[in-house]
């Protein structure tokens, strides 16, 4: 075969494998996972086989799940299935123990002291939390416990079977999706191109006085693409997010190419927005609640006196 030829062979090879889905897009998936020795169930996007296999399906959701391709949503081996594949194509991948929930470590079952466990939990088959490791207790004897700080499925091949359901285009869709597979929970979202000041430092054409020179700064205006998210109860309250914040804004940010996110708040019925920037406390002060009270002319000492009147 001459030189040419096989260039040419290479770029139909490569033009074939870029083709259907890859790294980047976002997908909505169908699946349900099982280990493949027992066939327990490990996870499914199917409430009918939840419940079919004893699951508390008022307990949690269950429909399609978003994921972003090469962005370890999924187990790798599941992802590598995925790529090349179309909108309707399904598929089934069988994930080795050492690739799914590790192999299993018996120097990982370790003896503790029981005063490390809560008293509640002192029984065989109780999940405990020990020095920053999850466990489960095998037995208690005297004043230790045997405890196997192994994953439950460590040691079990998991076998995937999975269906693309959706390409997911849309822009507020892909943030919702994304947003709901980090935090298990649906927010309303925007996009809007904000202009906002911001201060720049002005370049020196004098080279010779640039060391000695204070830098100058000057304000411009420049667009900034955000992302709105609408706080809400349950956000503010999520542990996921008041312990990453920052790491999901900066996610965001990238898997999404927007320069901002705000977390915006609605405080009461007359729609005043309260923005704050991601990380930040959007609203109010007490330094404000302070002046607003000064300006109402409002003494608590008489406030309690007529309160503690009423009740006399």
């Amino acid at each position: 075969m001459s030189n040419e030829s096989e260039t040419e062979a290479e770029e139909e090879a490569e033009a074939e494998t870029e083709e259907g889905l890859q790294n980047g897009d976002v997908v909505k998936l169908a699946y349900t996972a099982r280990t493949v020795e027992e066939g327990q169930l490990v996870d499914t996007t199917d409430e009918e086989v939840a419940a079919d296999d004893g699951i508390d399906t008022d307990q949690q959701e269950f429909g399609p799940r978003t994921i972003v391709l090469g962005e370890n949503h999924i187990f790798p081996d599941v992802e590598q299935d995925i790529y090349g594949k179309e909108v309707g194509d399904e598929g089934t991948v069988t994930v080795a123990a050492e690739d799914a929930f590790g192999e299993y470590d018996e120097e990982e079952v370790r003896t503790v002291s029981k005063d490390k466990i809560p008293e509640d939990d002192r029984y065989p088959g109780a999940h405990v939390d020990i020095e920053g490791q999850h466990g489960h207790v095998e037995t208690i004897i005297g004043g230790r416990a045997r405890v196997d700080f192994n994953h439950p499925l460590a040691g079990e091949d998991v076998e995937y079977e999975y269906e693309v359901l959706e390409e997911v285009t849309d822009r507020e869709e892909k943030a919702q999706g994304i947003i709901q597979m980090m935090l298990d929970m649906e927010l309303d979202v925007w996009f809007q191109t904000d202009s906002v000041e911001e201060e720049q430092l002005v370049e020196s054409e004098d080279d010779e006085d640039e060391e000695d020179a204070e830098p100058e700064y000057e304000t411009v205006e420049v667009e900034k693409e955000t992302l709105y998210i609408e706080a809400t109860p349950q956000l503010t309250m999520n542990q996921q997010w008041m312990m990453g914040k920052q790491q999901i804004a900066q996610q965001l940010t990238q898997l999404l190419d927007i320069d901002r996110i705000i977390v915006q708040e609605e405080i009461g019925g007359g729609g005043m927005g309260m923005p704050g920037m991601m990380g930040g406390m959007g609203g109010a002060g007490g330094a404000d609640i302070e002046e607003a009270l000064e300006d109402a002319d409002v003494d608590a000492e008489e406030i309690v006196e007529e309160i503690e009147g009423a009740e006399e």
